[in-house]
């Protein structure tokens, strides 16, 4: 064969799609290549003639090949290899060797295939990731084809189906799928719905397998599309058996009491509501106990908390023991039991009561700790008196604190008047804090007047109260539950208020007046009490002489040393104190000696039997002859006829108010009041007159 001219190798290489060169085989140079060869190899092409082909692809194989084609092997080399650009790129091609027909020249053809490899590694590394994924779920996965055929799954799905590794090995889908069949409790059932599932190329669904061993499975599938067509499933198993067990202990705890073990509160009511439709639909009834421990309390301060809990253990235990085997035993809280009879008249709630009571009160050991306990029971009827818990609890609890107040260890049913009294208390405590919140209370004031010469000598506040709706409330009605309520502390500090900036009026305009000021025991044992008084007397800017603070005998033995240490502050403040109804508390000579007390004020019901009711009399002379021991002035309210007055005078009785001279005033009336009166002269000593300026 004639010697083909570079140019005729360099115009057979130009038509070729991929990088190539010719190079002799006697020389291993080359002596022509085309540009997509110096693109590949990273060089210009013009300069890659003479280049040494095996540098070009240095590979073993090729060093194999040049060796073995110069010997005359005309054999032809195809394989993938890694060729060195120049400009240090790797670039992984399909190359090809082929001796030339002239027998003294090769071919070499290299196809870049770089993005096939990465594209390759790409989904390797996306296959391992999946693999991955797939591994590290707690769910096991299952693959299958269109015709049920399993294609891939995870180890998780082993383990939950419980296959044993030889079973894996086998790669025997029926085998695996059989094993599956017989691991669950409905194996028709099962088998039918993955049959029907199969069928139906496109359905997602949910349900839940139940195994044989008790586990509890979700299943999950999902038809697995590929170019928009369906070509099988993915099947994912999650295992709920844990859940399912931690959800049913939670439901159990949220139903029944944790110390005790007893259905709580939640459950009771359950339970109280269907005793209710079966009253409503037999015309029955039933009954609820509400069971409070007596002074419980004595027994944590005492013995602690942990064996506190001990005892409650052992008092439900003791009522569960006398019930019947159809009420129901339930912790309500604390030391508070309820036990829910039913069927029950009022004669079968109340013999509940007594047994109650009665294992209760059997005598406690309790670590070498021997003691009684007793309970209160209130007692509540449904359906008549409510069908939900909360409507009989309240009742119930209602009924209970009554046996509380009237000594403890007892049982009480629940009376619908009493009902009634409660909400009219509470419809009347809303008022209240409305009335004051929207200035509805206002201040009237009573004169307090001088047994001497008729004059003025100080003014009682007294709240008064018009509603839109009731109209006017009387202090006996809304005062005694301001206290039961607290909000007396409230009023009060508003009453304190508006007297001490009321008695700075009237000393701005000459009347240096003192104004008396009821204050409840609940507001006297606030702990700024004494610093209120101050600040609102410092602000007002009057005389602490000017403000005289009525307490009541409840204040005085309530906490002995804590009243002397407040009373001290107060009389140095300079604020004067008196004591309010006296007569019908528990003071005794002692406390008085020792409070700073200037003043007594006698009850009316002492003075309205004056003076012909011996009793009143004798009482209203040994308060003033005390009185005049201790060095006290004295004042009697609720003076209404001239012979009570007159009595009192003869006695020594320093001041009174009340209806005889006048009732309780606006300011105004009260100042034009002042204005108008006059000491009256001195009366003659068989019998002292003054003159009263009257309504």
């Amino acid at each position: 064969m004639s010697e083909t001219p570079v140019t005729a190798w360099s115009a057979l290489l130009d038509a070729l799609p991929h990088a190539a060169w010719v190079a002799a085989l006697d020389t291993q140079r080359v002596v022509a290549a085309n540009a997509a060869a110096g693109g590949l190899l990273g060089r210009p092409a013009p300069v890659l003639p003479g280049a040494d082909a095996l540098a070009l692809c240095a590979s073993p194989e090729d060093a194999a090949w040049w060796q073995a084609a110069s010997v005359g092997d005309r054999s032809p080399l195809h394989s993938d290899v890694v060729v060195a650009a120049a400009d240090g790129r790797l670039v992984h091609a399909s190359r090809s060797l082929k001796v030339l027909p002239d027998g003294r020249h090769a071919l070499a053809v290299l196809c870049d295939r770089s993005s096939e490899v990465r594209a390759e590694e790409a989904r390797e590394t996306l296959m391992a990731e999946l693999q991955a994924t797939l591994e590290s779920t707690a769910d096991g996965i299952l693959v299958t084809d269109a015709t049920g055929r399993i294609t891939a799954f995870n180890r998780r799905f082993a383990e939950i189906w419980s296959l044993a590794p030889e079973l894996l090995q086998q790669d025997d889908d029926l085998v695996i799928q059989d094993a599956m069949l017989r691991a669950v409790s409905d194996a028709l059932a099962f088998q039918t719905r993955q049959r029907v599932l199969r069928e139906t190329p496109g359905a997602v669904a949910t349900d839940r397998i139940e195994l044989l061993n008790g586990r509890v499975l979700e299943r999950v599938t999902r038809p697995l599309v590929r170019g928009g067509r369906t070509q099988g499933r993915v099947w994912s198993f999650r295992d709920l058996t844990e859940r399912l067990a931690a959800e049913e202990k939670i439901e159990e705890l949220s139903l029944h009491d944790t110390l005790t073990g007893l259905p709580n509160r939640r459950s009771l009511a359950d339970r109280v509501a269907v005793a209710a439709a079966d009253a409503r639909r037999d015309g029955g009834a039933f009954a609820l106990l509400v069971i409070d421990l007596d002074r419980f309390r004595q027994i944590n301060d005492s013995l602690g908390h942990e064996l506190g809990d001990r005892v409650l253990q052992t008092v439900a235990e003791r009522i569960q023991g006398c019930l019947r085997a159809d009420d129901l035993l339930a912790r309500l809280g604390g030391d508070q039991f309820a036990v829910l009879v039913q069927p029950a008249d009022a004669a079968a709630a109340e013999s509940t009561a007594r047994r109650v009571l009665n294992v209760v009160a059997q005598p406690t050991t309790v670590d070498g700790a021997a003691f009684t306990l007793t309970c209160s029971i209130g007692v509540a009827m449904g359906p008549s008196q409510g069908a939900r818990l909360d409507d009989l609890a309240r009742h119930a609890e209602t009924a209970m604190r009554a046996v509380k107040a009237s000594g403890r260890a007892h049982f009480r049913v629940h009376q619908a008047r009493a009902e009634g009294d409660r909400r009219r208390h509470m419809k009347l405590d809303h008022a209240m804090r409305q009335a004051l919140v929207s200035g509805r209370f206002r201040l009237h004031y009573q004169p307090q007047v001088s047994l001497d010469d008729g004059s003025i000598v100080g003014a009682e506040a007294l709240l008064r109260w018009r509603d839109p709706e009731m109209g006017e409330v009387s202090p006996a009605q809304f005062i005694p539950v301001a206290e039961d309520s607290g909000f007396i502390v409230h009023i009060g500090e508003w009453v304190l208020g508006q007297a001490v900036r009321q008695a700075a009026l009237w000393h701005g305009r000459g009347h240096a007046l003192p104004i008396a000021v009821n204050v409840s025991a609940l507001q006297f044992r606030q702990p700024h009490f004494v610093d209120r008084v101050s600040g609102l007397l410092a602000v007002a800017g009057v005389p602490p002489r000017l403000l005289e603070l009525e307490l009541t005998e409840s204040v005085l033995v309530h906490d002995v040393d804590e009243a002397l240490t407040r009373l001290h502050a107060l009389d140095k403040l300079g604020v004067q104190l008196s004591i309010d109804d006296f007569g019908t508390g528990y003071s005794s000579l002692a406390y008085l000696k020792r409070f700073r007390i200037g003043k007594l004020k006698i009850d009316r019901s002492f003075v309205s039997g004056l003076p012909a009711d011996e009793s009143d009399a004798g009482i209203v002379r040994a308060i003033l002859q005390m009185a005049r021991a201790l060095g006290m002035r004295v004042i009697a309210e609720g003076v209404e006829t001239e012979a009570q007055r007159q009595f009192l005078q003869d006695e020594g009785c320093h001041e009174f108010q009340g209806w005889l001279y006048a009732p309780a005033l606006d300011a105004l009336s009260f100042e034009q009041r002042l204005v108008q009166a006059a000491p009256a002269p001195p009366a003659a000593p068989s019998g002292r007159r003054i003159r009263l300026v009257r309504n």
